[in-house]
C-alpha cells in the first residue's frame, strides 16, 4: 500500500486507518509528517484553515497520493508571536527555546527580551547563547551587556561555533540532550552553523525535502525539525522570523509577570494594579537605583518594559 519516492517521502495509494505522526516541516497548508517507523509523508490540513505547526503530534489518514491531517493532539505549549495583522506560530511541544545572538553584528536587546517574554508566557525554558567568543573586544562588550539576564538567572552560554566547534557541540548537547528545542537567532548570529553542527545529516535532510517538493505544488519550508541523535530523543527546530517579534497576545497588565527582574520587585508595590510607570510607592521604580544588585533593574530593561507596556496598551483600543 505504501511506496517510497526517490526522495524517501512516502506516496499513498489507498485510504488507511488513522495513524500517529509528528509534523517535522511546515510549508503553509502542507506538512511533512514523520511516522514512528521514520518514514515521512506529505500531508495537507483538513478544511480551509492550516493550524498545524512543527512539533505537533497528529493523527493522519492516507488520501490519494498524500495524507490528510485529521486531528492535532493536545499541545503542551505553543511558541508564537502576534502583531496587529497576523499571528506567526513557530513550534509546539517545546522543552527549550535557544536564542542565539552574536558579538557581531550587534543584537537588539528589545528583540531578545520579546523572545524571552514569549517563552515565559508559555512556560518554556529559555537558553541564551552568545556566539563569536573569538572576537575578544566585541564579545566582552556583548557579555557585559547581557549582565542583567545573567542576574535574572537565565542560562547564558559563550560560543565560538566556527573556531571551537567540537567544544561547543559538547557544551550545547549537555543542555539540549533529550529535549525538543526551538532555535531562534537574527541574521549573522550563526544559526545555520549551529544547526549543521548538531543535527544529524542536516544538509541531506534539507536536500531530501527539496527533492520531494520539486513538483512546485508546495512552497519552500519555513520551519524544519532535525534530529540530533539516532534514537530521536533530541530535536532541533529551525525557524526564521526573529527580526520582528510582536507580543499583541499579552495583556499589558500581565507584562511584568513575564519579566523576572520586574516581577520580583512588582510584588512589593504599594498598589496591586500598579503599572510601574508613575505610581507612588512603586518598588519597580525604586529598584532602578539598585541596578547592580540581585533585585535591581537596569535602565535598558526598564526602558524596554515601558515601551512594551505602551505598545500593548495601544493595541487594545
Amino acid at each position: 500500500m505504501l511506496c517510497c519516492s526517490d526522495a524517501g517521502v512516502n506516496r499513498l495509494s489507498s485510504p488507511t486507518a488513522l495513524e500517529h505522526g509528528l509534523i517535522v516541516a511546515n510549508y503553509g497548508r502542507h506538512f511533512l509528517v514523520e511516522m514512528a517507523t521514520g518514514q515521512r509523508v506529505i500531508c495537507h490540513s483538513r478544511g480551509k484553515k492550516s493550524q498545524g505547526v512543527v512539533g505537533d503530534r497528529v493523527l493522519w489518514q492516507a488520501s490519494r497520493d498524500e495524507g490528510t491531517i485529521e486531528t492535532i493532539e493536545p499541545r503542551r505549549n505553543l511558541f508564537y508571536r502576534r502583531d496587529e495583522v497576523r499571528t506567526k506560530s513557530f513550534a509546539a511541544n517545546l522543552d527549550l527555546v535557544l536564542i542565539l545572538v552574536a558579538a557581531e553584528p550587534a543584537f537588539s536587546s528589545s528583540q531578545l527580551s520579546r523572545a524571552l517574554i514569549a517563552a515565559e508566557a508559555e512556560h518554556i525554558t529559555p537558553l541564551i547563547a552568545l556566539n563569536k567568543s573569538d572576537m575578544a573586544e566585541p564579545f566582552a562588550r556583548a557579555w557585559d551587556w547581557l549582565l542583567p539576564y545573567r542576574q535574572m538567572n537565565y542560562s547564558l552560554l559563550p560560543l565560538s561555533l566556527k573556531t571551537k566547534a567540537a567544544h561547543d557541540k559538547t557544551l550545547l548537547l549537555a543542555h539540549l540532550q533529550g529535549k525538543t528545542t526551538l532555535v531562534l537567532g537574527p541574521s549573522g548570529a550563526g544559526k545555520s552553523t549551529l544547526i549543521n553542527l548538531l543535527a544529524l545529516d542536516a544538509v541531506a535532510q534539507t536536500g531530501e525535502i527539496s527533492q520531494a517538493l520539486r513538483a512546485g505544488k508546495h512552497t519552500t519550508t519555513s520551519t524544519t525539525l532535525y534530529w540530533a541523535d539516532t534514537v530521536k530523543s533530541t530535536a532541533l527546530i529551525d525557524s526564521p522570523g526573529f527580526q520582528e517579534f510582536g507580543l499583541q497576545h499579552i495583556d499589558a497588565m500581565h507584562l511584568a509577570g513575564y519579566m523576572p527582574d520586574i516581577k520580583i520587585n512588582a510584588a512589593q508595590c504599594r498598589f496591586y494594579n500598579c503599572t510601574h510607570l508613575h505610581e507612588p510607592g512603586c518598588a519597580v521604580i525604586a529598584a532602578l537605583a539598585a541596578s547592580d544588585g540581585a533585585t535591581g533593574i537596569s535602565a535598558d530593561r526598564y526602558k524596554i518594559y515601558g515601551e512594551l507596556f505602551a505598545e500593548l496598551s495601544r493595541s487594545k483600543y
